[in-house]
């Protein structure tokens, strides 16, 4: 598992190259040609979804498809279009960015894009005059000035509705007084209207107030309150602080228990991550319970988590390996890389006989660990931690699914939370710019040998435990280390 060309594919499959040549024929329609042509000879999970769902049916998607894309009046319309022909295949590990000065959005899950628009609405009222009646608020309710990254949000009701502004913001897309959120009453519930970054809107029905100080539009929307001030729960406070944090860390719950979070898998947190076991390994092999808290994460690199697999272990662990779909598109980044003077003389002469190896077999699947399966052993089962609590979410995929699969083959180990996302069996993603150098388009290099027997997209991984509604979020954390020391 630990070989050199494994550590070669988890690290430099990060990279991207991008490819474009002159077209003067640029509409939606030639755009889509380029996407369905691209798609069709380079993506590594092409084939096997035709095969799954049937040459008619995929016949019927591009003609429902090319009808609305010959009405398409928009770029933006375009890429929404292009996007909805992608997920005939999967939810994860595609994407169609639209190249544009604007910021775009690349879509690698299955939130739809929403690219910029023009939205200037503001709010009318006097801030200062706000701030004073803020401050004198004693009923708890959605009214407050709250903060969320880099802005600070004023949120008045107006009638049974609520309009949230910018007060201060860091950001040059936002000035004072623009509408940046809207809360609706629908029925018995609010749903939510929240702007990004670029103005694009995120409607939510799952707006949620955690305790008196927090507001949820999503999992990854969180507004924290300002003003006016009420009291904290630590328990609450914890869970924002681990939600919040871009660095993993490791903190003691109580004498048997230790709590590690962890942001994200990217290569780039790999030296952190590894440091911060380092530093704390000592009273990780003295303590009987483990919390491994991955949940809202990015994916990345699987080197990232090789030094907590020591930590797990109780036998071998059995990893799949993936085949490579060889075409000349795909090879090319190869043959890049061996004259890339970033890369040290090891990699690139590794680089190149790979490149060589796969043009030998254009139009194939080529296994490039040698092996259908690469097996993880190592002579020491420490005793501590005994007992390995994983948690996961629904945002978990890609990267983080490779690590569940290792570590729920230990027999410490129990994963607790909702089912992942699932994008692993199709994966390594890679980027081409379309001719017209409006759009770039996400697709994967390689399938995993574990398909069709034991696939992943789409469905995602089981937990050991459900932690169903009932359970809130801020509370997962208190309900592992309960089952932990039970």
């Amino acid at each position: 598992m630990n070989t050199k060309n494994h550590l070669f594919f988890a690290i430099i499959f990060a990279c991207l190259f991008f490819n474009s040549t002159a077209q003067e024929d640029c509409t939606c329609e030639s755009n889509f040609e380029w996407v369905k042509k691209t798609f069709e000879q380079n993506d590594a999970g092409f084939q096997y979804i035709i095969d799954k769902k049937g040459q008619a049916a995929y016949n019927i998607h591009n003609q429902l498809v090319l009808e609305k894309i010959k009405a398409a009046k928009t770029s933006t319309e375009c890429n929404e279009l292009l996007y909805e022909w992608l997920k005939f295949f999967r939810f994860g590990h595609i994407g169609i960015e639209r190249l544009t000065n604007e910021t775009s959005t690349l879509t690698i899950t299955s939130q739809n894009v929403i690219q910029p628009a023009q939205h200037t609405e503001t709010w009318k009222g006097d801030i200062s005059q706000f701030e004073e009646y803020i401050d004198t608020k004693e009923e708890v309710d959605f009214e407050g000035i709250w903060e969320t990254g880099a802005y600070k949000i004023g949120v008045q009701k107006e009638g049974m509705n609520y309009m949230g502004f910018i007060i201060e913001s860091g950001v040059e897309t936002w000035k004072p007084k623009q509408i940046k959120l809207k809360i609706e009453q629908s029925g018995d519930k609010f749903k939510a209207t929240y702007y990004m970054r670029d103005h694009s809107p995120i409607e939510s029905d799952e707006l949620e107030m955690i305790s008196d100080n927090y507001l949820k539009i999503r999992d990854n929307i969180i507004l924290k309150r300002l003003s006016p001030a009420f009291p904290t729960d630590p328990l609450i406070e914890n869970y924002f602080k681990s939600m919040d944090s871009q660095t993993p860390y490791l903190e003691e719950l109580n004498v048997t228990t230790l709590y590690l979070r962890i942001p994200s898998f990217l290569h780039s947190e790999k030296h952190i991550i590894d440091s911060v076991i380092t530093a704390n390994k000592d009273i990780i092999l003295k303590t009987e319970n483990l919390i491994i808290d991955i949940r809202n994460g990015t994916g990345g690199s699987d080197a990232s988590y090789y030094e907590l697999l020591p930590l797990l272990y109780t036998n071998p662990i059995r990893e799949i390996s993936a085949e490579f779909l060889s075409t000349k598109q795909n090879n090319q980044r190869l043959l890049d890389w061996s004259t890339d003077p970033d890369f040290d003389e090891d990699t690139r002469k590794l680089a190149k006989d790979i490149y060589e190896q796969m043009q030998q077999r254009l139009g194939e699947f080529v296994r490039l660990s040698g092996e259908d399966v690469t097996i993880y052993n190592q002579d020491v089962v420490y005793e501590y931690p005994k007992n390995v609590g994983i948690i996961i979410n629904e945002r978990n995929g890609s990267t983080d699914e490779q690590f569940l699969l290792a570590a729920k083959q230990s027999k410490k180990v129990k994963l607790f939370g909702t089912t992942t996302f699932g994008a692993l069996d199709i994966s390594n993603m890679y980027s081409v710019d379309s001719p017209c150098e409006e759009f770039r388009l996400w697709y994967c290099l390689s399938r995993s040998m574990r398909i069709p027997n034991m696939t992943i997209d789409d469905i995602g991984l089981q937990p050991d435990y459900y932690l169903d509604k009932t359970i809130p979020s801020y509370k997962w954390v208190e309900f592992v280390n309960e089952i932990l020391n039970y």
